[in-house]
């Protein structure tokens, strides 16, 4: 498995932070076990938040590599421009 990029760790980050806020102000937990059960929740949703910004991204695929280009022959019988069509435009 790939490991996570710095913007997926702040963003599970993020999400922790914030939902650990958010549960914490809507339920009005007090005490200790009721907080660590909200703080286990924040946690598991900012795992989750990694986890799928992790498998939604896309692997490009790996560059081909180039094949040596045949050599042009120089002669007696052959052109210098022909050894620079390919930068002709038309």
């Amino acid at each position: 498995m790939p490991r996570p990029t710095v913007a997926q760790i702040c963003t599970g980050t993020l999400t922790v932070v914030a939902a650990t806020v958010a549960l914490l102000s809507v339920s009005g937990a007090t005490g200790a076990l009721e907080i660590a059960v909200v703080v286990a929740v924040a946690l598991a949703l900012g795992t989750l938040a990694t986890a799928l910004s992790m498998s939604g991204r896309r692997r490009r695929p790996a560059p081909r590599p180039v094949a040596a280009q045949p050599a042009v022959p120089v002669g007696p019988g052959v052109r210098a421009s022909a050894t620079r069509e390919y930068a002709r435009q038309s």
